[in-house]
C-alpha cells in the first residue's frame, strides 16, 4: 500500500493529508476545529479524509488527537480540548468511511514520524517531547511504540516534579508540564517582566510597552537578538525540561530526545539548557553513557505523518 490518510486533530485546526510510503505529503488540507461540537469533529474529520481519499490508492486513515487513547487504538478516553469523553471515534469512522481507521494519541503519532522519517530515523530508540501550550511525550524503546498497559504511556508533561507546586492543566499540582511548556514560559517572563522592568526592558519594547503582551515568539526572538533576559527566561524553561528528561532517562534510558513544538524554533538557546539540566539530574552521570538531544525535524507534520504510517502499516489493529 503506497498511501495513507493522516489526520491530525487540534484544539484549534485539524490538519490532513495523503502520505506515501516514504513519509512525503502528497496532498493536504487544513481546517478549523469546531472544538465545542464533539460530534461535527467527528463529522469533519471523515469529510476531509473523503476529500482526500478520491484515489483507490489510499484505503486506510490514521486520525492523531491529544489526549488519552484506549489500548485497541479505537477510543478516545479523555481529550480536554476537543471535550471528548469516551469517544468510541474508531468505530463511528469506520462507519461513516466504510474502511480501516486507526486512532493514535497526537505525541505518540510524532514520535513514531520522527523516528521513521525524521530526527530519529537511524536511531533504534527515542524520546520525543513536544513543548507548546502542554508539553507532550511519545516513547519508541527497540523499535517499538510504548502504549503502556492502558495505552496512554509516556504522558511526561505530568510527571510530578514540585510537590504542592503550580496548578496544571490536568488537575493535579507540580508538573512538568506547569513548568515546561509555552504557557509556562510566557506566564514566568511576564511575571518575571513585572518584577524587573529594566531587565526586561527590551522584551517589553517588542511587546509595545505591554507586558501581558508578551508571548513565546517574541521571547524566542529577543533571545537570538542577543537579549540576556529572554535567554534566561528560555533557559530556565529547559531546566525544567531537562530535569523530566532525566528522570524519564532513570527508568526508559532512551538514547536520543527530540525537541519538538513552537517552542523549539530557539534552538541551541533551549537545548543546551536542557541538556546541562539533564546532566545535572541524572544519577550517576559520570558512569553511564549520555544520551543525545536535538531539535525534532519534521515540525507540525509530525503527528500528520506518523499516524498515517501507523495506519498503512496497521499498526494497531
Amino acid at each position: 500500500m503506497s498511501s495513507a490518510i493522516g489526520v491530525d486533530v487540534g484544539g484549534t485546526k485539524i490538519a490532513a493529508g495523503v502520505v506515501d510510503s516514504s513519509g512525503l505529503i502528497l496532498e493536504s488540507l487544513k481546517v478549523p476545529t469546531p472544538a465545542q461540537d464533539p460530534d461535527l469533529i467527528v463529522q469533519t474529520i471523515a469529510d476531509l479524509a473523503r476529500q482526500l481519499g478520491a484515489s483507490d490508492s489510499v484505503e486506510r486513515v490514521g486520525v492523531c488527537v491529544a489526549g488519552f487513547v484506549d489500548r485497541s487504538r479505537s477510543g478516545v478516553l479523555f481529550s480536554p480540548n476537543l471535550s471528548w469523553r469516551g469517544v468510541r471515534l474508531r468505530e463511528q469512522l469506520q462507519e461513516a468511511l466504510g474502511g480501516e481507521v486507526v486512532i493514535e494519541n497526537d505525541a505518540n503519532a510524532a514520535a513514531w514520524g520522527e523516528f521513521r522519517f525524521g530526527g530519529g530515523k537511524e536511531a533504534d530508540d527515542l524520546l520525543a517531547v513536544t513543548v507548546g501550550t502542554g508539553v507532550g511525550g511519545g516513547l519508541v524503546l527497540a523499535g517499538e511504540l510504548l502504549r503502556g498497559g492502558f495505552g496512554v504511556a509516556a504522558e511526561i508533561g505530568h510527571l510530578g516534579l514540585v510537590p504542592g507546586g503550580e496548578l496544571c492543566g490536568c488537575g493535579n499540582r507540580g508538573c512538568l508540564e506547569a513548568y515546561g511548556s509555552g504557557t509556562a514560559l510566557v506566564r514566568a517572563t511576564r511575571f518575571a517582566a513585572h518584577k524587573d522592568p529594566v531587565a526586561a526592558k527590551r522584551l517589553i519594547e517588542r511587546a509595545s510597552g505591554d507586558i501581558a503582551a508578551i508571548d513565546g515568539p517574541m521571547i524566542t526572538e529577543q533571545a537570538q537578538l542577543g537579549d540576556e533576559f529572554a535567554k534566561t527566561q528560555l533557559a530556565e524553561l529547559g531546566a525544567w525540561l531537562g530535569l523530566g528528561i532525566a528522570n524519564i532517562a532513570a527508568v526508559v534510558d532512551p538514547s536520543l530526545v527530540l525537541i519538538g513544538g513552537g517552542v523549539s524554533q530557539a534552538g541551541e538557546l533551549l537545548l543546551q539548557p536542557i541538556r546541562d539540566s539533564y546532566l545535572k539530574a541524572l544519577s550517576a552521570s559520570r558512569h553511564r553513557p549520555i544520551l543525545d538531544v536535538k531539535v525534532a525535524e519534521l515540525g507540525n507534520d509530525a503527528g500528520l505523518v506518523g499516524v498515517a504510517d501507523l495506519a498503512r502499516n496497521s499498526i494497531g489493529e
